[in-house]
C-alpha cells in the first residue's frame, strides 16, 4: 500500500529522471504534486532553498527530501 505521506516532485520538462521518478509513482500508484520549475520561478526558489540544489528531480516525501532519482530511498520510505 502507498504512504498516507504528501509526495512532491520538482521537475523540468526535459529531465529524464524525472521522468523516471514520475513513471515510478504511477506504477506504485502514489499520488504526487508536480511543480515545472523551469516555468515557476516561485516554485523553482521554493526548491533551491530546500535541498540547496539547482539541479532535479528534488523529490520530498513528509519531511524526507531527496535529490535525484533513488528508486531503493524511494521504496523504503514509500513502504511500497
Amino acid at each position: 500500500m502507498a504512504t498516507k505521506q504528501s509526495v512532491t516532485i520538482y521537475t523540468t520538462p526535459t529531465c529524464h529522471f524525472c521522468h523516471m521518478a514520475k513513471e515510478f509513482f504511477a506504477e506504485q500508484k502514489v499520488p504526487f504534486t508536480e511543480h515545472d520549475v523551469a516555468r515557476d520561478l516561485g516554485k523553482r526558489k521554493e526548491m533551491i532553498e530546500k535541498s540547496g540544489q539547482m539541479g532535479v528531480p528534488v523529490i520530498t516525501i513528509g519531511e524526507d527530501l531527496i535529490v535525484g532519482f533513488d528508486e531503493g530511498r524511494l521504496r523504503e520510505l514509500l513502504a511500497v
